[in-house]
């Protein structure tokens, strides 16, 4: 694990173990776990209490938020908004400028933050949810780092 460019965020790299702590906390939001990373992916934790998993396309400077967690009793404190811009800020060093997401279309809060954290709209995936809800579509272009 390596800290990331934000104080207390850690970046866990493709094979490394997954924390316990990271399945039971997918489990909880999610219903059911992921594996470790894979070669592309990379997670970025705040220990205990969110992860947020990302696949990256180096070559095209792509990346795409697969996961966002953060622990039931952590929620309202800001560790969503705290993660995800250290994540941004972290892809964009690593030259990863074209940032994308789908998000279920009645999550107010998830949306709330991507708006907060500079992500705009791109499109809609009809249905896309087993149980028929929609994918809301959002993309994020980064300031290139110099």
């Amino acid at each position: 694990m390596k800290e990331s460019l934000s104080p207390g965020v850690w970046r866990l790299e493709a094979g490394e173990p997954l924390p316990a702590w990271v399945t039971r906390l997918d489990r909880t939001a999610f219903g059911a776990p992921w594996k470790a990373p894979a070669d592309h992916e990379v997670l970025w934790l705040i220990p205990e209490l969110a992860f947020a998993r990302w696949a990256c396309i180096q070559a095209a400077g792509e990346a795409e938020l697969l996961r966002i967690a953060v622990s039931p009793e952590a929620r309202g404190q800001g560790l969503g908004r705290k993660l995800l811009e250290a994540c941004q800020q972290d892809l964009a060093e690593a030259g990863m400028v074209q940032l994308f997401l789908e998000v279920r279309a009645a999550n107010a809060p998830a949306i709330g933050l991507y708006w907060a954290c500079g992500w705009k709209p791109v499109g809609l995936r009809p249905g896309y949810y087993p149980d028929g809800e929609d994918a809301a579509l959002y993309q994020r272009v980064a300031p290139e780092v110099h």
